[in-house]
């Protein structure tokens, strides 16, 4: 199974999904498993970096899914661009089993939650906090990352699949993924 974990910047995405993990069969695979290395040899957002982002990311799922391992897939997922749509597609026709977790959060709180060790400890690139805050509110003007407004381009590949929203504020990672694997096993 891919359970895809979804929100915007800080909403603790990889928190959340190193409790499922801990807590369960899932491995985690978090965005920034493939972000990092490649920042540090061809920059953010560069033509080899996006290439070989999608590339790594694809493979990780291939073999996941010929060995059977249950992954976790986090990911900032602008829903309103076609490209962001089309490559959740991708991943999404590697697995037999997907199911879709958003999880959502005020920007007063993802803000805080920027700074949080946890996610600078595994997220080098966020360590220019003022950069880092910057970036968390341009995402949000910039992108539509909830399905809360209905406005964006994939309610297809959500409606094809199992989709909970989940709000993260006030509640420890360890209540969240106890709510995401109930709401799993109950899964059909």
């Amino acid at each position: 199974m891919l359970l895809v974990i979804f929100g915007p910047p800080a909403v603790g995405k990889m928190t959340v999904g190193r409790a499922v993990a801990a807590a369960s069969e899932f491995r985690l695979f978090h965005n920034h498993m493939t972000i990092e290395p490649l920042i540090e040899v061809f920059g953010y957002g560069s033509a080899p970096f996006n290439v070989l982002n999608s590339e790594f990311r694809r493979r990780v799922m291939e073999e996941a899914a010929e060995h059977g391992v249950d992954l976790i897939f986090t990911v900032v997922w602008a829903l309103d661009l076609p490209a962001d749509l089309a490559e959740l597609e991708s991943f999404a026709r590697i697995f037999d089993e997907v199911a879709f977790v958003e999880l959502r959060a005020d920007l007063d709180t993802r803000l805080r939650r920027n700074r949080t060790q946890e996610r600078l400890l595994h997220k080098a690139s966020k360590r220019d906090l003022e950069w880092s805050d910057d970036n968390v509110r341009q995402m949000e003007s910039d992108w539509e990352m909830t399905s809360a407004a209905g406005h964006h381009v994939a309610g297809g590949l959500l409606s094809r699949h199992p989709h909970l929203v989940l709000d993260t504020v006030g509640a420890s990672p360890d209540v969240s993924a106890a709510r995401i694997l109930e709401w799993v096993d109950a899964l059909p």
